[in-house]
């Protein structure tokens, strides 16, 4: 069995490459899989799409980067928790959840493109930052890895359904449904050293703001 076609609850693979770059353009955090040494090992790191191109950034010194940026096979992992399904039993509970897993090799970036790279990371994290901040320096870029990963072999599964209680739970008198989650910016704390007059810029207030 190929190794993007789900083996168990096949009815929730969604295969709509559309679906997967809303769920990656969403996702701050993804989990980098690897091997090192002989051992399994999962890191976190910030991710940001592309186009068709998955990138992460680091440290030069950072054993895991210098190990991925050789081209060994790694796989890359990003969730979001939508919801709680809440059952009339705790066998059926649940999550709504979309969650994806790619698969394929790091390239690292080099020259100019590292600092197109890190421009689309930067806004990624905040929207609209990059314009608001000073340019890198050298000395800045010389100590960054910029790596590259093709969107290419991957698989994506979704729940977004409702409980599903046997009948004589929803003949009961348990109540279910769904819990919405969604994640929310708080109030921005200025830092203890900041600038007599500096004010919020626009990319932070518009994290605060929300959509629309």
């Amino acid at each position: 069995m190929p190794r993007t076609r789900l083996s168990r609850l096949r009815e929730y693979q969604v295969e709509e490459r559309a679906s997967l770059d809303a769920l990656l353009d969403q996702a701050r955090i993804a989990h980098i899989g690897l091997v090192s040494d002989g051992h399994p090992v999962v890191i976190p790191t910030a991710v940001a799409r592309d186009g068709d191109a998955l990138l992460v950034h680091g440290s030069t010194g950072s054993r895991w980067m210098r190990l991925v940026a050789t081209g060994v096979p790694a796989c890359v992992e990003v969730t979001s928790v939508d919801g709680i399904i809440v059952a009339r039993s705790a066998f059926e509970s649940s999550f709504r959840y979309r969650s994806a897993v790619l698969f394929g090799r790091f390239e690292r970036l080099q020259g100019e493109r590292v600092a197109g790279a890190l421009d689309v990371l930067v806004d990624k994290l905040i929207p609209g930052r990059r314009g608001e901040v000073r340019a890198s320096t050298r000395a800045e870029l010389n100590k960054t890895m910029v790596l590259s990963m093709p969107i290419a072999t991957w698989s994506l599964k979704v729940s977004d359904g409702w409980p599903e209680d046997d009948p004589d739970d929803v003949a009961g008198p348990s109540w279910a449904g769904v819990v919405p989650l969604a994640e929310h910016a708080g109030t921005p704390v200025p830092a203890p050293d900041l600038a007599a007059g500096a004010l919020l810029p626009r990319s932070v207030l518009s994290l605060t703001e929300g959509p629309g």
